[in-house]
């Protein structure tokens, strides 16, 4: 009788903690990842390039201020499909497969992902999510691992990227696992661009997945605005002479945006014109417009994928969905300084199907303003990606245009996916063990409370490494490189480098890295012509210092 009474006096309080939090219900998800964009090339980063459409998910979202991915494209890939470290899925470099000295393929460059990992499609397909992606898959499948073996109900995929057109040599479709060439067969259409055709095959994928009365998750991954930089003439066009006032002026102008928005601290010097990238003013005005050429053809390209992201959003908007997902934008990799100083600009119109442009280090230089470095690199500039979040029904009006500067990484995404899915991450997966998630989920910064992360945050590409714990990064350059010590919430743009007046701290960070570094499948490091055991001491020995001077030299020509 006792027992009976407390239930009855506790009911109403249960009915109106139930009617306080209706089960609502689960979101869409839609990932967007653009390839070699860097830190402040989109207007709501401090950029130029008008992108509207990307800028107003900002406005009615969240951007994230410290958000991270690798620095190079396949590492990216693999860690946001599986949240895990790239090197734990077994792609810590690109897809080809790297051995060690016994000749057997190192289980952390086996380029491809391997078994002891899932990807979020697989995880939430089984909580009933309908998935699909289209776009640049470049995570093995030349080594038999594809969209739709990983998970996703609905693909349009490219196992890699550089192209825009059909007729390029690497513009081969694959339509839910069926080779389509370059279009033209199964209902792909013969002539489109790619930023399009991912767009309205997503599109498509959708309506099928209302159709069958499903949640849904699309991961559509562009491969704009990476070389080689193709678009339509008229839209280059619109472009040239944009960009006549040079890298020096035009990264001051995005620097001062940037705080004036808030997006750095005022107290972070603007990081210096690197030695090797020439003043604007003491070009000629023939390199000038070449340069300028050059931008136009990349700002085009990327203006087609805010255009294009207009088309999803009302897409979604027409279809009543909008309200109901989480939209994610980012960047595999920070600006792209492959082909150096002159950039590459071949072909007979620059711009079209035929030619192939890259930016090179003088716009990478711009594009990842106010950071140091470019992709491949684990300092700023190779590793900071804007990351927007959109979901009107679930971010606060208060928190609609606010900025979050928890640090975040790609390893968040799966977690935020388990997360918001409802779904139950693996301990097995088809027979296999499988590694447990790293990350942690981005819900609670979407409302403006702390995630609940508790591990440092690591990075690792060819040799170039870093650590983050709190404020604290540790960063080297190449695998025989010095240790770098910076406090970013006084430092972020890498200016002061703390080593030798905190070598405790320093040896503190280093041995965490090293320990993650066994434990991740990253060692040996793979360094450009070959393996390379990471050091142990953060000082400069001789060792490292010869070693800085033999990468410093290689690093400088990418």
């Amino acid at each position: 009788m006792k027992r009976l009474l407390a239930l009855l006096l506790l009911a109403p309080s249960a009915l109106l903690l139930a009617a306080a939090s209706p089960s609502a219900p689960r979101p869409n998800i839609v990932i967007i990842l653009v390839d070699d964009m860097g830190f402040s090339d989109i207007g709501c980063y401090g950029g130029e390039i008008p992108t509207p459409n990307i800028d107003a998910l900002a406005k009615g979202g969240v951007r994230f201020t410290q958000f991270y991915n690798t620095g190079r494209c396949c590492p990216t890939r693999a860690s946001l499909l599986t949240g895990l470290y790239s090197h734990q899925a077994g792609v810590g470099h690109m897809v080809n497969p790297r051995t060690g000295a016994d000749g057997a393929v190192l289980p952390g460059y086996a380029g491809r992902l391997n078994d002891r990992c899932v990807t979020f499609a697989e995880v939430v397909h089984s909580a009933g999510y309908f998935t699909a992606m289209t776009g640049k898959w470049h995570v093995g499948q030349a080594l038999g691992v594809t969209p739709w073996g990983r998970g996703f109900d609905r693909s349009l995929n490219a196992a890699a990227g550089g192209f825009y057109y059909p007729g390029s040599e690497r513009a081969k479709l694959f339509l839910n696992g069926r080779d389509v060439g370059g279009g033209g067969e199964g209902g792909v259409p013969p002539e489109w661009y790619s930023t399009d055709l991912w767009t309205d095959y997503g599109l498509r994928f959708i309506d099928e997945a209302r159709a069958e009365k499903k949640p849904f998750l699309l991961y559509l991954a562009h491969n704009a605005p990476h070389f080689p930089l193709q678009a339509p003439a008229d839209e280059i066009a619109r472009f040239r002479g944009k960009f006549m006032d040079g890298w020096d002026k035009l990264r001051e102008a995005r620097y001062a945006r940037q705080i004036a928005a808030g997006l750095i601290d005022q107290s972070w010097p603007l990081a210096p014109r690197p030695p090797n990238v020439p003043a604007w003013s003491s070009l000629s005005r023939v390199e000038q417009e070449r340069y300028d050429h050059m931008m136009a053809i990349f700002a085009a390209a990327l203006a087609h994928v805010d255009t294009a992201i207009g088309r999803l959003v009302a897409g979604l908007r027409e279809r009543g969905e909008l309200d109901n997902t989480l939209i994610l934008f980012l960047s595999d990799n920070g600006g792209n300084a492959e082909s150096g100083v002159p950039g590459r600009f071949n072909g007979a119109s620059p711009g079209d199907a035929q030619s192939t442009v890259y930016v090179g280090e003088c716009w990478a230089f711009l594009e990842n303003t106010p950071f140091r470095r470019y992709k491949h690199y684990n300092h700023e500039g190779g590793i900071a990606t804007p990351l927007i979040a959109h979901w009107p029904a679930a971010i606060p009006a208060a928190r609609r245009g606010a900025l979050e500067a928890q640090p975040g990484h790609l390893v968040d995404l799966m977690a935020t996916c388990v997360d918001l899915a409802g779904a139950n991450y693996p301990t097995t997966f088809k027979g296999q063990p499988i590694h447990p998630m790293e990350g942690v989920s981005l819900r609670p910064a979407l409302t403006g409370a702390p995630l609940a992360r508790t591990a440092p945050i690591f990075f690792e590409h060819e040799g170039n490494a870093a650590i983050r714990r709190g404020d604290d990064k540790l960063v080297r350059l190449g695998g025989e490189g010095a240790w770098e010590l910076y406090n970013l919430k006084t430092d972020r743009t890498e200016q002061h480098n703390l080593a030798a007046a905190q070598p405790a701290r320093a040896r503190e960070l280093a041995a965490l890295w090293e320990s993650w570094a066994s434990r991740a499948n990253v060692l040996p490091v793979m360094v450009r012509g070959g393996a390379s055991e990471a050091p142990s001491d953060p000082s400069a020995s001789p060792a490292a210092k010869k070693g800085r001077k033999k990468q410093k030299a290689a690093n400088e020509k990418l």
